[in-house]
Order: structure tokens, then C-alpha cells, then sequence
């Protein structure tokens, strides 16, 4: 038994109906909730209903081969899944391919043979006869092997559509040539597309069994082929990785593959190496080209101490010693591309509906022909023509377009996404982002650089200005806060450097201690100085830190051995990209709102670099929380960026998340959307993206929904003739197909 998620691939689906049956089949095991995605071919099975476990592989596979498809545990995503060679007989595509190209070499002369009259020579129906016969069997065979299967489990899909449809006009024309007036010699017949009152009065049907099959399997190609087109950008994610590594051990290099790499391992990346596995450099500096992973294309500078991801390409000149932190499963990469296989095989709300809507479709429309049929009959029509409008019936209403409509845009607009950095988590994340009118926008690493620097050093009379900053970076030493990074990296510039340091503490939200080359030294907050410490700071100085703070500045006091020593100020400069970003949010009709821990002066000075109104400064992780939901007890629906752990409880609180790349891992797994990059310019277009592929699903639904409501009506009415029935839904499916792969032409607003 298991509690994690599980994935199967599910084979012998051919519509949204087969995606229904084996979620049913998986269901009925208790305690599970599945999910099957019919453009991936995929099931995820989760607990439900307050079950620890899930039930074994085994048990789901062999619920899934019970419904009549076949079932097997999804391959790993820390490496690359072997694709299939285009010409290779085992490939699915190409043996659809094989099997088109001989149906349509015989449905050709059989549509020209039955739609011209002047052809057709004496005795011309057998020959049509002997060459419809092979697509009626051997090429429909695919739907028909599916409906016997269905059949068998007491069930109907599309398939069975097609199959009876192809079957009873088969079935038809054989009646009529050996028991009626069409074998007779000397028979004429033309083509019609449109029902008429004569229809079919002393007719054959092959062309129609033909064609109709011919438009199927040509259908179903381009369907796999635009799938296969559309999960492309994950596939190119995945075989981004390294196959192997030039590892040191025992001093001696040694290239094994990637997949024996051991956590600590130290291997080495050469100038034009893709880097094997995330680690960090131990030795050597170069440049390494992070487009596949951030969509920037600028190389980042690495050097010792630096973190470097896997699947990213060393483009410097420099040979850099990399030891591995994480391995398979745990990369960076392959985290990506669970986030994308994750967004892909969800389904919106709008899908769940279409669903449910096909589970039912088919056996309507079974009842639906029969009707057509006994209607002919009961008002006067003729057999003929009762058959006529059954079988066109069966055919114009496949509901593959249903089906197709929302994993095909999920995969191409999260395909898209990927390349261009933007994290899309999954299909209810698109709903959201239509109805998002306030977006709440962390500070620091957010809207500013999230590097502070040291912008002035103030020392008190008599001391000198270096050993102010030695004393301060002494003792700073051992923190990890941005402010204490930032005033060692200005000692280390200054070269102020000092000697031994002891008894380092730090004391939350107030400052450090520690004894810097045998003195008492004390950085922090002037009032905690003085609270704590005893240090007299004078009026003058405290209004320069208010004047200081006021201006945005993080200001520090410096005391040794009891005696304030300076200040040192530190800043966060804005990013360059935000004012723009900022002015697209709003023309994408969001109210920024700034939300920081950090003090009013800082607060206010990035808000009026960037026009904010609302700025509310000061805030704990808590009260970051209580805002996002104050705001939504407004009435309004909010978007929350962020890029800190202290922001991971907001980001899941808001009803759109969205993460910074270069933030923590909190808060990208508390996030709906992430910017792999860390690019603030690419929020907007993440919106845009989201919105965009969400109008594209619902445009492909209300097409799939429209034509089905309209042309059952027409068919029932013999308006149709089942050739056009099978033209119109192929038409129909490739609609959405086409549509939703007009996706991939998204590109980010010029900046």
C-alpha cells in the first residue's frame, strides 16, 4: 500500500468516453480518486474519502485491464523517457500512418468510381466491392476491435459509433448486391453529401463505409501527431540532462552515466559540458547558460561556493569542479518537469463538465440513431432513407472535440510556458487568473534586487571608518541575514578585515554579538543598543536613522566595548524591470498592493518609484496572511507574489499564488505560478498565458458543444448525407486541435 500520488499510462483510449470508463474502474476500488487524461494518456490516483493508503499497482492495473485498456506505472522524470524513431513499426504514429496511406490509396478510385457517373462501367460495383472491402474491415478494424471490446464490458465510445456506422453500411451494400437491384449490371449512382428524397433508393454504401474510414483514421493520426507535437516542450525539458559525468574519485577521473552518481560526488564540467547534476562549484569559475531552465539568455557567472543546476551548459572558458547536492529524482530538472506533468494532466472545471457530458453522449446518440431510423420508417420514408439518417446520425456525433478540447490547450499552453520560464501548476489555476483584481506584491527579492548593499559608513569622532567596518563584519560574520551578507561583502571590498571572532549570538529581530579580536562588539538597532547594552546614542544620531530610514534605508548602530562606534546604512535598490511590470499588471486590470516586513521609509520609497497607493509596511508573516485575507473578506479575488519562506503561508492563502524562481523552495511548493527565472517582467505574461490558454479551452468546448447541439438535429432530419457526417467531425476534432496548438505563437510583450 501507498499514501504518495501514483501515475499510470493507459493504453487502447480513443476517446474522452475510455477516459470516463477506467476513472469509473478506478473508482470503484474505494478510497481512490482518479483522474484520466485522455490527450496524455495518463491516470493519477490519489487517496480520497480519508483513506491512508492507496491500493497496489497491481490492484489499480488490474482494475484498468478489467475495463478492457491496459495500464502501466509511469517511468521516472529524472531522466529522459525513450522516444520512439519515427520509422520504427512499433511506433504507434507510424503504424497509423502505414495503415491511412493504404486505406486512402483505396478509397480514392472508390469515391471517383461511385461519384462519376461517366466511370462507371459495366459490372464498375464489384471492383468497388473488392476494393472497399479491405478499409471496411481491415482499415476500420481499429474502431471495431474497440467497440467489441466496450461491447464486452457492457459499455459504448465513439468507437462503437464508427464501427456500427461503418459496419451497417458495409453490411447494406452487401444486401443490395447480391439480394437486391444494385449487383445488377448496368447500375448508376452519383455522390451526394446532402439527404434528398430519393436517397439511397437502389444505392450501394461502400463509398460511404470507405470515406467514413478514411476521415477517421486521418482524424486520429493528426490528433496523435498534434499530441505528440504538443507535449514536445516537455520532452525537450527532459532531454536536456547530461547522459554522463567526468567524476573524481580518488583523485583519478572516471566518466560514468549520470544515474550512478552518488550525492557528494565531485565531477567536472569543461567549456561546452552540460552540467550532470545540481551541486555546487568547489573550484574554478566560468559562465553557464541557464536559457533552458530561466528562459534568460544572458550567462550567469559562477564561481566557488556557487549553485549550478543540472541540464545547464558550461559556456565560459573556465573549468569548474562541481560536487553533487542532488541526484535523479531530486534535480532541479526533474522537479520542473513534475511541475509540468503535473499541470498537464489536470483538468478544469470546464473539462470536468465535458466529461460528464460524454460519459452519457454516446449511448444517447445510440438512441438517438435508432429513433431517427424508426421515425423514417413510422412517417413514410423509406428504408433507404431511414438508414440514410441512422447512420449519418452515428457518425456526425463522435464526441472527440469534448474530449480533445481541454488537454490539448492544457498541454500546448504549459508546454509554452515551460520554455519561456513561466510554471503553470495545473488547469485551476487558469480560473483563476480570469477573475484576479488585486495582486499583493512582496518587497524585498520581489520589486528590489534582494541584494542589499552597503551605501554609507558613519563612524563616530575619533574612529576610523575601516574599523568600524571590520567590527561590524567581525561580528556579522556568523549571520546568514541579507544585512549581515551585505556588510561583510563591503568589508571584504574595503579590505577591512579584523581577527579572531568568539562567543558569536544572534538576537532575534534586534542585532549580533560577538568578540572581535578581544572587544565586546554589538550591531543592531540603536534602541536595542541601548535596552540591552547600555550604549548612549545621541539625539543627532538618531535623527540621521530616521532621516536615513525615511529614504529607504536599513540603517544599523555599531557599538564597542559599551561605546557607539557609527552607523552603517544599507539599501536595496528596485528592480530595473519593475516600474514597467508594475503598469502591465495594471493594464491587465490588477490593483498592486506593496505588503513588507521591512520599515515605512523603505516601504514608501519603492512604492513611490512605483506608484503604488497602498502600501502597508511593517508586516509579519502572520499579518501577511491576515492582509491577503482581509482583502478577500473585501470582496476582492487576490494574487499574491512572493519569494521568501516568510511568504509561503500568504502565497498558499491567496487564490493565486505566484513564486519567484530565484526564492525559496517554500515558496515555489506553496505557489500556483512560478517564474523560473526570478524575471519580474514575466509575471504580466504569465497572466496573459494563463488567460489566454484558459480562453482557448473554453473556445474549444463551446465549439465541441455547438456543433454536436447542431448537427445531430440536421443528420436525425436525413439533411446529410454519412460521407459529409465523417468530413464535419474530423473537421471538428482538428478545429480544436488547430486551435489550441495557436498557442505555441505566444510570445512575452516587448519590453
Amino acid at each position: 500500500m501507498t499514501t504518495a500520488p501514483l501515475q499510470l499510462e493507459i493504453g487502447g483510449m480513443t476517446c474522452a468516453a475510455c477516459a470516463g470508463r477506467v476513472e469509473r474502474s478506478l473508482s470503484r476500488l474505494g478510497g481512490v480518486t482518479a483522474s484520466v487524461n485522455y490527450a496524455t494518456e495518463k491516470a493519477t490516483v490519489m487517496p480520497a474519502g480519508g483513506a491512508d493508503a492507496l491500493p497496489t499497482i497491481d490492484e489499480l492495473v488490474a482494475a484498468i485491464e478489467k475495463a478492457g485498456y491496459s495500464a502501466t506505472p509511469v517511468a521516472p522524470l529524472s531522466e529522459p523517457r525513450a522516444s520512439t524513431a519515427q520509422g520504427d513499426a512499433s511506433d504507434p504514429l507510424a503504424d497509423a500512418r502505414r495503415r491511412l496511406s493504404i486505406v486512402v490509396a483505396l478509397t480514392v478510385p472508390v469515391l471517383v468510381l461511385s461519384m462519376v457517373p461517366p466511370l462507371q462501367f459495366p459490372n464498375w460495383q464489384w471492383l468497388v466491392l473488392a476494393l472497399a472491402s479491405p478499409v471496411a474491415v481491415w482499415g476500420a478494424w481499429p474502431f471495431h476491435r474497440a467497440a467489441f471490446v466496450n461491447a464486452r464490458h457492457g459499455t459504448a465510445t465513439m468507437d462503437t459509433l464508427i464501427s456500427v456506422g461503418v459496419g451497417a453500411a458495409f453490411v447494406w451494400s452487401l444486401y443490395t448486391l447480391f439480394f437486391g437491384e444494385a449487383g445488377m449490371t448496368g447500375m448508376v449512382m452519383s455522390l451526394q453529401l446532402f439527404g434528398s428524397v430519393d436517397t439511397g433508393s437502389h444505392e450501394i454504401y461502400l463509398e460511404v463505409a470507405a470515406a467514413v474510414t478514411a476521415f477517421m483514421l486521418a482524424g486520429r493520426y493528426l490528433e496523435a501527431k498534434a499530441k505528440r507535437a504538443s507535449g514536445e516542450a516537455l520532452r525537450a525539458l527532459l532531454k536536456l540532462s547530461a547522459t554522463d559525468a567526468a567524476v573524481l574519485r580518488d583523485g583519478v577521473e572516471t566518466r560514468i552515466a549520470v544515474d550512478q552518481l552518488v550525492v557528494g560526488d565531485r565531477f567536472i564540467a569543461r567549456p561546452g559540458d552540460t552540467i550532470a547534476t545540481d551541486g555546487l562549484v568547489r573550484n574554478g569559475a566560468t559562465a553557464v547558460d541557464t536559457s533552458v531552465m530561466t528562459g534568460e539568455s544572458m550567462p550567469v557567472e559562477v564561481t566557488v561556493d556557487a549553485r549550478v543546476v543540472g541540464g545547464t551548459v558550461n559556456v565560459g572558458p573556465g573549468v569548474i569542479t562541481v560536487e553533487a547536492t542532488r541526484i535523479g529524482a531530486d534535480t532541479e530538472l526533474a522537479r520542473l518537469g513534475r511541475l509540468v506533468e503535473e499541470a498537464q494532466t489536470g483538468k478544469a472545471r470546464v473539462q470536468r463538465i465535458a466529461d460528464r457530458v460524454s460519459a452519457i453522449f454516446v449511448p444517447v446518440v445510440m438512441v438517438l440513431s435508432l429513433l431517427a431510423l424508426l421515425g423514417w420508417l413510422l412517417f413514410g420514408g423509406t428504408i433507404e432513407q431511414a438508414f440514410t439518417a441512422a447512420v449519418t446520425t452515428l457518425i456526425i456525433a463522435c464526441p472527440c472535440a469534448l474530449g480533445l478540447a481541454t488537454p490539448t490547450a492544457l498541454l500546448v499552453g504549459t508546454g509554452r510556458g515551460s520554455q519561456l520560464g513561466i510554471l503553470i501548476r495545473g488547469p485551476e489555476v487558469l480560473e483563476q487568473t480570469r477573475r484576479v483584481d488585486t495582486i499583493v506584491l512582496d518587497k524585498t527579492g520581489t520589486l528590489t534586487t534582494g541584494r542589499m548593499r552597503v551605501t554609507a559608513v558613519l563612524p563616530a569622532a575619533g574612529i576610523a571608518e575601516e574599523w568600524v567596518l571590520a567590527a561590524a563584519a567581525g561580528a556579522e560574520s556568523g549571520s546568514v541575514h541579507p544585512v549581515a551578507a551585505a556588510i561583510v561583502a563591503a568589508a571584504r571590498e574595503a579590505r577591512a578585515t579584523s581577527g579572531s571572532v568568539e562567543g558569536f549570538q544572534a538576537h532575534d529581530g534586534a542585532g549580533v554579538s560577538a568578540v572581535v579580536d578581544d572587544r565586546a562588539v554589538a550591531v543592531g538597532r540603536a534602541d536595542w543598543l541601548t535596552s540591552a547594552w547600555s550604549v548612549e546614542v545621541g539625539d543627532d544620531v538618531r535623527a540621521d536613522i530616521v532621516h536615513r530610514e525615511n529614504a529607504g534605508m536599513t540603517v544599523v548602530a555599531v557599538a564597542i566595548d559599551g561605546a557607539y562606534a557609527g552607523l552603517i546604512a544599507i539599501s536595496d535598490a528596485v528592480r530595473p524591470e519593475a516600474p514597467a511590470a508594475i503598469e502591465r499588471l495594471r493594464a491587465l486590470g490588477l490593483t498592486p498592493v506593496l505588503l513588507t516586513g521591512d520599515n515605512a521609509g523603505a516601504a514608501a520609497r519603492v512604492a513611490e518609484q512605483l506608484g503604488i497607493d497602498d502600501v502597508r509596511s511593517g508586516v509579519t508573516p502572520v499579518g501577511k496572511l491576515e492582509a491577503i485575507r482581509g482583502l478577500q473578506a473585501d470582496g476582492h479575488v487576490v494574487a499574491m507574489l512572493g519569494d521568501g519562506v516568510n511568504d509561503a503561508a500568504a502565497l498558499a492563502a491567496a487564490d493565486l499564488g505566484i513564486a519567484m524562481g530565484s526564492g525559496t523552495d517554500a515558496a515555489m511548493a506553496a505557489s500556483d505560478l512560478t517564474i523560473v527565472s526570478g524575471d519580474l517582467s514575466l509575471v504580466p505574461d504569465a497572466i496573459r498565458l494563463a488567460r489566454r490558454t484558459l480562453r482557448t479551452i473554453i473556445g474549444n468546448l463551446f465549439w465541441a458543444f455547438g456543433y454536436n447541439t447542431a448537427a445531430i438535429p440536421v443528420a436525425m432530419m436525413g439533411l446529410l448525407s454519412p460521407v459529409l457526417a465523417a468530413l464535419a467531425m474530423a473537421v471538428s476534432s482538428l478545429f480544436v486541435l488547430g486551435n489550441s496548438l495557436r498557442l505555441r505563437s505566444f510570445a512575452p510583450e516587448p519590453r
